[in-house]
C-alpha cells in the first residue's frame, strides 16, 4: 500500500512526489504519457534540446524558488527578447520604448508619453481586452501588436476576452525588452527533462497509464491520491466542459546554422495561421551547424493548454470547487486541476506549500 498515488509526473507531481519521498512516505507516480516532466518535457534531437511542448523560460523572483530547482540543473542566463514580424517590419517586443521609436519614430520616455496621451482611447470601465489596451497604447499598437495573434492564439475577437489576459504583458517606456521583470531568470543547461529524471530518481513512476480509465483500481493502491488532471474530466463533465486552448506544433529539421536570429518570433498578422517560430537552438546559445524550428498553430482540439477564464468558465470552475472541497482522499493541484494558467515557479511554490500542508 503506497501513502500517495501520484496522477501526473509534471512539475506539480514531480515535486510533491520527490518532497513527500524525502519525509518518508511510500509513493507512486502515473502519467498517461510515455514521458515524465509534462509539458516541461525537453527532447534532444541532434544536439538540440527541443522544447516539445512550446518553449518553456523559467522565470521568477522569489529566492526560495529558485535555489529550489537549482538543486537539479545548472540554468544559463537567457533572458526572453521576442520580435514581432507585421507585414514587412520587424518589431522589439513586448511593448516598449524602441517599439515605440520603431511605429512613432519617439526616441526619450516624455515624448513616447505625450504620443501614447494622443492615441490612447480613455475608458475609466473597460469590460474587454479590447477596451483595456485601447486604453493604454491606442489603436496603431492595438493593430500591430496585439489585435490578430490574440485573435488567432485564442479564437475569437478580443472584445470577447477578459482584460486579464493582456495585462501580463509589459508595456514600458525605457529601451528594457527582457519580456519579464523577474530577478532570476534562465533555461537550464542541457534541458528541462533532467530536472525531472532527478525529482523522480528512486521513486516508482510507471508510464502510459490513464488514471481515469482505471480510477477505482488505483485509488485502491495508496492512502491518498494527488491529481493534476484536468478537473472537469475527474468528475465526468458534470458541469460541463472547461474551455482550453490547444496548440498544434510543426517542426522543421533546416541544414543551416541559425534560421531567424532569435528563439522567438511572433507573426501578427491574422491571415498566417501560425502565432510564432520557435528556434530551440538559441535557448542554449547553440553553435551547431544544422537546425529544427517549430511553427506553433492555434487549436481548438488536442492537449489542453490555455484555460480560458471568462465569466462563463469561472462560474463552472466554482461548481467543480465546491465538490473539491468535499474530497477527503483526493488533492489537487497544478495547471489542469487549478484551471489557472501558471508559470512554472507558481507550480513549483504551490507544490511545496501543498506538500508541508501533507507533513
Amino acid at each position: 500500500m503506497y501513502d500517495y498515488l501520484i496522477v501526473g509526473a509534471g512539475l506539480f507531481g514531480s515535486i510533491c512526489a520527490r518532497e513527500l519521498t524525502n519525509a518518508g512516505k511510500k509513493v507512486l507516480v502515473i502519467d498517461k504519457r510515455d514521458h515524465i516532466g509534462g509539458n516541461c518535457y525537453t527532447a534532444d534531437v541532434g544536439g538540440i534540446n527541443i522544447h516539445v511542448y512550446g518553449p518553456h523560460i523559467f522565470h521568477t523572483s522569489n529566492k526560495q524558488v529558485w535555489d529550489y530547482i537549482n538543486q537539479f540543473a545548472e540554468f544559463n542566463h537567457f533572458t526572453l527578447r521576442p520580435k514581432v514580424k507585421y507585414k514587412s517590419n520587424m518589431y522589439s517586443f513586448p511593448i516598449n520604448l524602441m517599439t515605440l521609436h520603431q511605429v512613432y519614430g519617439v526616441t526619450t520616455p516624455q515624448q513616447a508619453e505625450s504620443i501614447l496621451d494622443l492615441e490612447r482611447i480613455p475608458n475609466d470601465k473597460p469590460k474587454n481586452l479590447e477596451e483595456w489596451i485601447l486604453s493604454q497604447v491606442g489603436e496603431k499598437i492595438y493593430e500591430r501588436f496585439i489585435k490578430g495573434y490574440t485573435t488567432k492564439q485564442w479564437g475569437r475577437s478580443p472584445k470577447e476576452l477578459p482584460s486579464s489576459i493582456i495585462k501580463r504583458l509589459p508595456i514600458r517606456l525605457t529601451y528594457d525588452d527582457n519580456y519579464f521583470n523577474d530577478k532570476y531568470q534562465g533555461i537550464p543547461i542541457g534541458g528541462y527533462t533532467q530536472i525531472f529524471e532527478k525529482l523522480l530518481k528512486g521513486i516508482e513512476v510507471k508510464l502510459n497509464i490513464d488514471y481515469l480509465e482505471d480510477k477505482e483500481n488505483l485509488d485502491n493502491l495508496a492512502h491518498k491520491v494527488i491529481y493534476t488532471g484536468p478537473i472537469d474530466k475527474f468528475y465526468g463533465y458534470a458541469y460541463g466542459n472547461l474551455d482550453y486552448r490547444s496548440l498544434r506544433f510543426e517542426s522543421e529539421y533546416l541544414d543551416i546554422p541559425d534560421y531567424q536570429g532569435n528563439a522567438l518570433i511572433n507573426y501578427n498578422e491574422e491571415e498566417i495561421p501560425y502565432t510564432r517560430i520557435v528556434e530551440h537552438k538559441h535557448f542554449e546559445f547553440g553553435k551547431q551547424d544544422h537546425n529544427i524550428i517549430t511553427r506553433e498553430y492555434p487549436s481548438t482540439t488536442g492537449e489542453p493548454y490555455y484555460p480560458i477564464n471568462d465569466e462563463k468558465n469561472n462560474k463552472k470552475y466554482d461548481l467543480y470547487k465546491k465538490l473539491m472541497l468535499q474530497e477527503e482522499k483526493h488533492i489537487f493541484g497544478g495547471r489542469l486541476a487549478d484551471y489557472k494558467y501558471y508559470d512554472m515557479h507558481q507550480v513549483i511554490a504551490s507544490a511545496l506549500h501543498q506538500v508541508k500542508l501533507l507533513i
